[in-house]
């Protein structure tokens, strides 16, 4: 029993030791277009992602968490599964899809329920600094859950931080 102790202890803190520079804060700055009748305004989102726990080639894939908010006060909050798909050239692709909390600021932005899941695409460039910019869409929809499920899309410019 001790040695399934130690051994579930050492799997455990193997997390802790992943290399730091694994891991990403993104910024960013965009706006909001509601499919049927909201508001659309200016949102600001943030997001940071773990150390990859899978690696293949090009592939890694890490959980990651969202924090979007608009202009008119809608508020997402998400975690869920991050990948991108890394060139040589240092172009890259982004997806992700979060499960989360949503509020909206204003009653025009209803997106049908609390609980809402937001899908991301994005394409990029990472710098040899570590440092990146790219282009996202994200995508917030209750994935019919909800009778009324009109659904929100972001268009944003992102800059990367590595660490």
């Amino acid at each position: 029993m001790t040695h399934l102790r130690s051994a579930s202890l050492a799997f455990a803190l193997s997390f802790l030791a992943l290399p730091a520079a694994s891991q990403e804060i993104t910024l960013g700055l965009g706006v909001t277009d509601f499919s049927e009748s909201g508001d659309d305004s200016a949102v600001f989102d943030f997001e940071y992602r773990h150390a990859s726990f899978f690696e293949r080639r090009r592939f890694s894939a890490a959980f990651g968490v969202n924090a979007s908010v608009s202009a008119e006060g809608d508020l997402f909050i998400g975690a869920g599964l991050w990948n991108r798909v890394q060139f040589d050239n240092g172009v890259f692709i982004d997806s992700s899809i979060m499960p989360g909390f949503y509020e909206e600021g204003t009653a025009g932005n209803d997106l049908g329920q609390t609980f809402e899941i937001r899908s991301l695409l994005g394409v990029g460039y990472k710098f040899d600094n570590g440092r990146a910019i790219s282009a996202a869409i994200a995508h917030k929809s209750n994935a019919g859950l909800s009778d009324d499920n009109p659904g929100a899309n972001s268009y944003s410019i992102r800059y990367h931080i590595s660490f």
